[in-house]
């Protein structure tokens, strides 16, 4: 689906089959001899047949096509390196080109050490290796190494009468990205902001307190003139700084749950995950689907290590494995 939302900007919507997201909200702006494409898909058939004949019926020259990537997660950049040309540029954050390429990130030692962490946490090694086996991360990403045009915070990216300041929004992964559009009032939002469902906030071995980090974003775009917000997922919307309450007290609920949970005495993450209301259309935890188990449990990680923070709790440990408690 192709949806003009301004002038020479256009919304092309990229299906994530079997995926609770549904979809990705790919972004093209034109401008006069060149595009931008903000996120691009996963890696697979689906993605790239939609977005192929969506870039086809705007008469996009790929040729004269740059690309800007608001994280790494595969659905947002999966198909960048089968679209980008010699002359396109591929923007992404300083910190996640640099994961991408000299971090390490999904490779076999970098996957272990998460491996053994979600073990000592109280992740069972047999769901665990059923979690992992299907991730996308592992199926669907880059087809080859990217020499990405890095961007800071504060950097901009300019394409025809849009001018796009960089955000730097640390939460969702190591280096989110969003880009403000100061003088249209648009907030290109990436997973920092969705409006139909909550993003995730996982647990990062690049990130000391990721919900921490997540929060202080959130207050970071808080402040902004914005009447347009184009989120990575579902609909377009116009209310940020509404979302953004509705977000801190999520979040905040969240921890509760935890909290409340730990009254009768000290658990793993692991066995703390049911405690938690989880919009998984399941009727019970046992259901969730093994993947929906890896997420659900990676948010529970991150909320307990801001609590810790917060001096709300604390990790203690018997045998291998880690156990969490009031303070």
């Amino acid at each position: 689906m192709v949806e003009e939302i301004l002038p020479n900007l256009y919304r092309i919507e990229v299906p994530l089959p079997q995926s609770p997201l549904k979809a990705l909200n790919s972004y093209l702006i034109k401008a006069q001899g060149r595009f931008l494409i903000i996120d691009t898909g996963m890696n697979r058939e689906e993605c790239m047949r939609e977005m192929s004949s969506s870039l086809q019926r705007l008469r996009v020259d790929l040729n004269k096509t740059d690309f800007f990537i608001t994280h790494f997660h595969v659905d947002h950049i999966g198909l960048v390196a089968d679209f980008a040309t010699d002359t396109s540029k591929v923007y992404l954050s300083q910190k996640e080109a640099h994961l991408l390429n000299f971090g390490r990130i999904g490779q076999e030692d970098w996957l272990h050490k998460l491996h053994t962490f979600y073990l000592s946490n109280g992740f069972p090694e047999d769901e665990l290796e059923k979690s992992q086996k299907n991730h996308p991360g592992q199926q669907y990403g880059l087809k080859r190494r990217l020499d990405f045009c890095t961007l800071k915070d504060g950097d901009t990216v300019q394409i025809g009468d849009y001018s796009f300041r960089c955000i730097e929004t640390p939460g969702h992964s190591p280096g989110h990205m969003c880009l403000y559009e100061a003088n249209k009032k648009i907030l290109v939002s990436g997973d920092h902001i969705l409006f139909d469902i909550t993003p995730n906030i996982s647990f990062w071995l690049e990130m000391e307190n990721s919900l921490k980090e997540y929060l202080k974003s959130l207050e970071k775009v808080y402040a902004l003139d914005v009447n347009l917000v184009l989120p990575g997922h579902r609909e377009v919307w116009n209310n940020q700084q509404g979302r953004i309450r509705e977000l801190r007290q999520h979040h905040q609920a969240r921890a509760n749950e935890i909290l409340s949970a730990l009254e009768d005495g000290r658990k793993t993450a692991f066995q703390l995950v049911p405690y938690v209301t989880w919009d998984v259309d399941c009727s019970s935890w046992e259901l969730f689907p093994p993947l929906q188990k890896l997420f659900a449990f990676g948010e529970t990680i991150a909320h307990l290590d801001y609590l810790e923070q917060e001096g709300k709790v604390q990790r203690g440990q018997k045998g291998n494995k880690i156990l969490f408690s009031l303070v």
